[in-house]
């Protein structure tokens, strides 16, 4: 955590990522509160520019942009956050399994997850999605399916690299069982990089399920930053603050996490560990 801390400190890019993500995740914690009623409200104000009592303006509608855009963070981090730990713990497991067993399991296992690689993940996710119907546990569970060959390649790797390390032969030689071995000791020790890359899958939850929600393919009755962002494309010439503000949301968010998923890969890669205290 020390690490990680005076990373993030010495990184003026770093930095500001957490401090944006900070805020936006007490948006989404304390927002709501702090803005009561229906965010989807109709009333006479209509398309009025950022300024006065709507800060960010109104829509076609009369619907305040602020208070959508703070009930849509708490949609995109849920939905975000639980499909990433959704697709880092499966990627982990699979990828530990395949990592630490070999042979043809580890073989069936990565050429499953290089045939969802290949596959554009977008593409993919709208075939699905428009099969299934929308609604926040199918999006979550498309998404998972979709992410979790990064973090199991990951995983695969670190446990590879540690499977014949020192302290594992020394608890082989004691007499402990291999799956404790994989599930108690090398797991925990190849959790770094794969936390790091479970950051990275974070933004591109975001951004995955802002484009169904663009292309309407998610429940109509929640507002999210991609259905507001599809309400305002045909006012993009007439009242800019409509696009703008729900799609800056979006970019800052997804490359805020990006630069901190970088930070936390350099901070946590082990290689990159042990050249420093080499040094």
């Amino acid at each position: 955590m020390l690490r990680i801390a005076g990373i993030v400190s010495g990184n003026w890019a770093a930095l500001a990522s957490v401090l944006y993500l900070l805020i936006i995740v007490l948006a989404a914690l304390f927002g709501p509160s702090l803005m009561p009623g229906d965010p989807l409200a109709l009333s006479a104000d209509i398309m009025l520019p950022p300024g006065g009592a709507h800060w960010l303006g109104t829509d076609d509608l009369g619907r305040d942009v602020l208070t959508q855009l703070v009930y849509g963070t708490r949609v995109s981090l849920v939905v975000g956050g639980v499909a990433a730990v959704t697709a880092t713990l499966l990627g982990t497991a699979v990828g530990s399994v395949a990592g630490f067993a070999g042979g043809l399991l580890d073989t069936a296992i990565m050429r499953l997850a290089e045939f969802f690689q290949v596959i554009p993940g977008f593409i993919l996710a709208v075939v699905i999605v428009t099969f299934v119907g929308p609604g926040p546990t199918r999006v979550v569970a498309v998404i998972a399916l979709l992410a979790w060959p990064q973090t199991a390649r990951v995983a695969r790797g670190e446990v590879l690299r540690l499977a014949h390390a020192e302290f594992v032969d020394a608890l082989r030689c004691i007499g402990l069982a291999e799956w404790r071995i994989l599930f108690a000791e090398v797991i925990p020790n190849a959790l770094g990089p794969v936390i790091a890359v479970g950051t990275l899958i974070v933004g591109y939850a975001i951004l995955l399920e802002s484009s169904l929600s663009f292309l309407g393919l998610y429940d109509p009755s929640v507002v999210s930053w991609g259905r507001m962002l599809s309400a305002g494309q045909q006012f993009l010439f007439t009242a800019w603050w409509l696009s703008v503000f729900p799609g800056l949301a979006i970019l800052l968010t997804v490359l805020s996490l990006n630069l901190l998923g970088d930070t936390l890969s350099d901070a946590l890669d082990p290689r990159r560990m042990a050249g420093r205290t080499g040094t």
